[in-house]
């Protein structure tokens, strides 16, 4: 590990430095199964050890409070503690927070683990919660977790207003380097009334590190988040979620693996390593997913390996996406809605957050070029966000 030591998160700094001024307050807390101290200690457990009493409700995201939804679109039901605290799901129905469920409350504590990728449901779980909070005068406390793949890098176009949804409801990249509690300072601040925010940051935290760099444990926010180094493959590989090829659910290796049983992984891995793309090795691959598309087929395709600090995910499964286009035209196909709530647009232009990119690669467009183009939009992406960062 690097430099400072471990990091705290901003659960410690909370119940070390700040539970003190919430004595005597109603508290929600918004966590899942990854919501963890240095001892896998879970928040609800640590926040009602230092505050007894304090925490009436609890709020579960995508995949549910513990974590159990092992796929998208799969709702969560409202439940309840074992002694009798209701659990309120953010993934069912208006996928926010109704005025009953805030109702008495003085505060919403949000301790969740990002992924670093803008169509990872939690932040934008997060933005509802704080519009719904300003209305209803409840505060918001977000105690702060590392960006599992970094903070000093950026990829990907900005979101198209068209292409807003459930995975995209701010002009932000596909890898956006912020933390969920800059992230929470950024969407606040475009929110026509802010609600009343107070974000914990880390200590010892550096915009350089990796997740393993942390010292912090690594508890799998969602099923197919299995480890640090999905997540880094993540913010690309996710854009096959839009289409028939497998991103690896159902396999030990979700998001490092893509293929499908008309796929050609000779040609595949060929034409990648041609390209010459930064910080990757392609290695030949056969899998056979337990659930989700392919089920039960013997697959095709190939898994990828980051190298070093230069990988770029979304430009390697663009690369992918453009290699496989052209050599398998009448296989491959999109995946068609429902996605993420979402009943008529295509999810493959949700998912990259423009319309005309896949058209684009589909036309023959150099993923290279594409993403070349992307760099004025992820310049201004810097520069705005430049008042919310909260590290060096």
């Amino acid at each position: 590990m690097k430099g400072l030591g471990r990091t705290l998160s901003g659960l410690e700094v909370f119940l070390g430095e700040h539970a003190s001024s919430h004595e005597g307050e109603s508290l929600g807390l918004l966590m899942n199964q990854a919501s963890v101290g240095p001892g896998y200690e879970d928040a609800l457990s640590l926040l009602d050890a230092r505050l007894p009493g304090a925490v009436s409700c609890l709020f579960g995201p995508q995949h549910g409070f513990r974590g159990e939804s092992q796929d998208n679109m799969v709702e969560s039901p409202h439940s309840r503690t074992a002694d009798g605290r209701e659990i309120h799901s953010l993934y069912s129905g208006d996928l926010e927070p109704s005025e009953r469920m805030l109702e008495g409350l003085d505060w919403v504590v949000c301790d969740l683990q990002d992924a670093g990728t803008r169509v990872y449901t939690f932040a934008h779980t997060l933005s509802l919660l704080l519009g719904k909070c300003a209305g209803a005068g409840v505060g918001v406390i977000v105690l702060d977790r590392p960006n599992p793949i970094g903070g000093d890098l950026v990829e990907g176009n900005l979101l198209d207003p068209d292409c807003g949804s459930f995975v995209g409801l701010h002009p932000i990249p596909m890898r956006h380097g912020l933390t969920m509690g800059e992230l929470a300072r950024l969407m606040n601040g475009r929110l026509k009334e802010p609600a009343r925010l107070e974000v914990v940051p880390m200590r010892g935290w550096r915009r350089s590190y990796a997740f393993r760099d942390t010292g912090l444990p690594w508890v799998p926010p969602s099923p197919n988040l299995p480890t640090p180094e999905t997540a880094l493959v993540y913010p690309g590989t996710v854009i096959f979620e839009g289409t028939n090829l497998s991103e690896g659910r159902g396999t030990t290796q979700p998001f490092q693996l893509v293929g499908a049983p008309y796929v050609d992984p000779k040609a595949l891995k060929s034409d990648l390593d041609r390209l010459g793309l930064p910080a990757v090795a392609f290695r030949e691959a056969a899998f056979q997913p337990c659930f989700n598309k392919w089920a039960g087929l013997g697959c095709r395709g190939v898994a990828i390996h980051p190298t070093g600090k230069a990988f770029r995910p979304y430009l390697t499964a663009l690369a992918i996406l453009s290699s496989i286009l052209r050599r398998h035209p009448s296989d491959f196909a999109l995946k068609e809605p429902p996605y993420e709530y979402e009943y008529e647009r295509r999810p493959i232009d949700l998912i990259l957050g423009r319309k005309g990119i896949f058209d684009a690669l589909a036309d023959g467009a150099c993923p290279k070029e594409l993403c070349e183009g992307f760099k004025g939009e992820e310049d201004l992406f810097r520069r705005s966000v430049r008042d919310h960062l909260l590290y060096a």
